[in-house]
């Protein structure tokens, strides 16, 4: 399986070992960056990552960043995506059985590594059931395809009226 990894500043040291260990597992890793653990902004390894799967390049992704959010946020925003932050076994399972996630988010701040080992190998073991599943990941898809982007000048804080 080919794996696109990637991370902010904050995960580039998780991000390291983290691809060793996938090395070890016999997974094919293709790393996109950073190149040290110099400050750079997490939506361009997020971009670069999800890009990378969204185009079929590689069949899933994984971000490490120091909470995982942003990476998240960014990530979802490609079309095809389905990135999923992730802080435990039982999270990795149920994002590839139930949501088809195709990127896997850490927070680097919150983990040790052999938890993220654990994470990791459970989210690419686990297979995605279907069934009910892709019925609710159709709807997903069609969001992507259909919905229209809200106009910027429509009054957010408005309430609705009895009338709506």
């Amino acid at each position: 399986m080919k794996v696109a990894i990637a991370s902010d500043h904050r995960g580039y040291d998780m991000c390291q070992q983290l691809c060793e260990w996938l090395d070890q597992q016999e997974y094919e890793v293709v790393k996109l960056g950073p190149a040290s653990n110099k400050p750079n902004d997490y939506p361009d390894p997020a971009v670069a990552v999800a890009t990378a799967v969204s185009q079929m390049q590689c069949e899933c992704g994984i971000l490490v960043g120091g909470s995982g959010i942003g990476m998240s946020i960014v990530a979802n925003k490609i079309r095809g995506i389905r990135a999923a932050l992730v802080h435990d076994a039982i999270g990795a399972d149920q994002s590839r059985r139930h949501n088809d996630a195709n990127v896997l988010c850490l927070p680097s701040d919150m983990l040790g590594q052999r938890i993220v080992n654990q994470i990791v190998r459970t989210w690419l073991m686990t297979e995605f059931e279907g069934g009910r599943h892709e019925r609710r990941l159709n709807k997903i898809a069609e969001l992507e395809q259909t919905r229209p982007m809200p106009n910027p000048s429509q009054s957010t804080n408005s309430s609705p009226t009895a009338s709506e």
